[in-house]
């Protein structure tokens, strides 16, 4: 995994425009059966989509991605980076995706969109934003960024002042 070397801010309004601009490249590709977001990132994406869509059925599939932190550091609890399924009941309502479409905020090494593509083979999976590692898992994106690109998204920022790229190259 590459360590992050460029910051890359989303505001709430570009958020919206951006997944809004996802949207338009689905409308010819429906009409779904429904939505399955992926947890958490996908929910916001997939309530601008839903709308956009008008699509009613929205479902998830809460995923968690566990650290040694995460387990307090027991041995054999949870190797850092494993993927947890929480909650997603594929077989009973989405069977194989065909139908289906799946969002989520971003795909990044792929972990996450590979686990969801083996749940769900024939749904069509679409994220806002993509990097290189994880993009060929995805069938539709808008916004391709660098692998070490670190996407802060409106919910996980406050306001503040941030120095310029220059004054940050000379820290």
């Amino acid at each position: 995994m590459v360590s992050p070397q460029k910051t890359f801010p989303v505001s709430w309004e570009e958020l919206h425009r951006t997944a809004k601009a996802l949207a338009w490249r689905l409308i010819a590709l429906g009409p779904f059966k429904g939505i399955v977001a992926i947890t958490r990132g996908g929910l916001v994406p997939a309530a601008i989509i839903a709308r956009e869509l008008d699509v009613r059925l929205i479902d998830t599939v809460c995923m968690s991605s566990y650290s040694e932190e995460d387990s307090g550091g027991t041995a054999g609890v949870h190797r850092p980076g494993d993927l947890q399924l929480l909650k997603g009941d594929a077989g009973k309502i989405w069977g194989d995706g065909t139908g289906w479409l799946i969002i989520d905020d971003l795909v990044d090494t792929g972990r996450t969109a590979k686990y969801v593509r083996e749940m769900l083979p024939k749904a069509h999976f679409a994220t806002v934003y993509a990097k290189p590692a994880g993009r060929p898992l995805v069938d539709t994106f808008v916004t391709e960024v660098s692998q070490d690109t670190w996407i802060y998204f409106p919910w996980d920022i406050e306001p503040q002042f941030i120095q310029p790229i220059a004054k940050q190259q000379r820290s």
